[in-house]
């Protein structure tokens, strides 16, 4: 699964979501918007060591955070 979808570019390393990040993703942050999306699909974020708790917060207080996992558990689960 390429979790990096970068229109008209190559596929690289995934890099953090956080806002000026380009550091290496380690994290998957996996959520949803109950009042946009089905209970089962799920939104993915990219987090990097230093972000991961941030943005785990910010997805949390909305009550969208639904699960963390490191990107080679997520890659391994999707083949």
């Amino acid at each position: 699964m390429n979790i990096l979808n970068v229109p008209g570019s190559e596929p690289t390393s995934p890099v953090c979501s956080a806002k000026g990040c380009r550091a290496d993703a380690v994290w998957v942050l996996a959520w949803n918007n109950p009042k946009l999306h089905t209970p089962e699909r799920r939104k993915t974020w990219l987090a990097c060591e230093e972000h991961r708790e941030h943005l785990s917060q910010f997805l949390g207080v909305r009550g969208f955070l639904k699960d963390v996992v490191t990107l080679k558990e997520w890659e391994d689960r999707a083949s």
